[in-house]
């Protein structure tokens, strides 16, 4: 549906759209190697946690194919460090270690193969999560849909699209469906601080879309909320708890407080591999601390005065009680999420 690709297996190689370099350049670059998969995590070439994961997958796929391994253990020992590597990657995103544990499984499953043949059964499974990511926001964006109205304008958080995901998005899939059934939705995107994700990709892959986007400052949410500017509000997710707490871009929670102040439905969208069942709530969730430099500098140009103390919590936790509903690729679930979501996952 664009023309653009956030990440894609060709040739045996993986190809991802440098998300760095947006909105001015659009560049792909091609990895050989797992190793190179896993620094693309890091760095944040791709980021969103569902093409995470699909990355991380892809990674394990294309590292299995330079194993030379004679011997199943040879090969699982290997395939173990792989993993490994690409675990230590980012650690809030559980799309990540969900895909990691599916690409374990499948090694475990088929060690009785011969290894070339299990080295494909490895990429046919990465590219089942990839496609299956593709019609699982489709899926979610159905069912998000029908929460919007012809000309109602959103609020979104960082970037939850296409460039989020192997394909269509998570919570601008809603919108984009929305926009599908014929509804004219317009959207205020905030710039989402440190990374700008809002800023420079949001609006990006909306312009991209056609859609009515509007960029604003982290710190216009509540005005715009005051001056009854925002009817509804729609973030994606990194990790969600059991009781329904929400991990997702800092600042997230800054919107949903304001989102309780004005009244406003507070939605999240995310696959079911985003919730995570061993978290009883946010306060288990691991939350990554970035590097300085991304709070200190904007692109390559220093904002702050040298050496002053920085703090750089990549993620926060908004609590369930401040959320209107979860919307999955199998329906959408309201409180209480402890009963909803499990329904829905099982």
């Amino acid at each position: 549906m664009y023309n653009f690709k956030t990440i894609e297996w060709k040739n045996d190689k993986v190809v991802m759209l440098d998300q760095r370099l947006l909105p001015a350049e659009e560049v792909y670059n091609t990895y050989e190697d797992y190793m190179g998969v896993a620094r693309a995590i890091e760095t944040m070439v791709i980021r969103g946690a569902p093409a995470i994961g699909v990355a991380a997958a892809f990674g394990v796929a294309l590292g299995s194919l330079g194993l030379a391994s004679k011997n199943f253990n040879d090969f699982y020992k290997r395939i173990e460090n792989i993993i490994n590597r690409l675990a230590q990657t980012r650690p809030t995103a559980v799309n990540l270690f969900w895909a990691l544990d599916r690409m374990k499984k499948v090694t475990l499953e088929n060690k009785d193969l011969p290894i070339a043949k299990l080295q494909k059964r490895l990429k046919d499974e990465a590219l089942k999560i990839y496609y299956e990511d593709i019609e699982s926001n489709r899926t979610m964006g159905r069912h998000g849909a029908q929460l919007l109205k012809d000309g109602m304008t959103v609020l979104t958080h960082c970037n939850a699209g296409a460039l989020a995901t192997a394909d269509f998005g998570t919570a601008l899939g809603v919108i984009y469906a929305a926009q599908e059934e014929g509804k004219r939705i317009r959207v205020y995107s905030d710039e989402t601080r440190p990374a700008l994700q809002g800023a420079r990709l949001t609006a990006w892959e909306l312009q991209k879309h056609g859609m009515n986007v509007t960029v604003i400052t982290d710190n216009m949410a509540g005005h715009m909320m005051k001056e009854g500017l925002i009817k509804k509000v729609i973030v994606g997710a990194d990790r969600i708890a059991v009781n329904g707490d929400t991990a997702n871009k800092i600042g997230t929670y800054t919107v949903a407080v304001l989102a309780h102040r004005h009244k406003i439905p507070f939605y999240v969208a995310a696959p079911l591999s985003t919730v995570d069942l061993t978290k009883k709530n946010g306060t288990e969730i691991p939350i990554e601390e970035r590097d300085a430099g991304e709070v200190t500098h904007i692109l390559k140009n220093q904002i702050t005065p040298s050496h002053v103390n920085v703090r750089n919590p990549a993620f926060d936790v908004t609590p369930a009680e401040l959320i209107t509903a979860i919307i999955t690729e199998n329906g959408v679930a309201e409180p209480p999420f402890e009963k909803t979501l499990k329904t829905l996952h099982n």
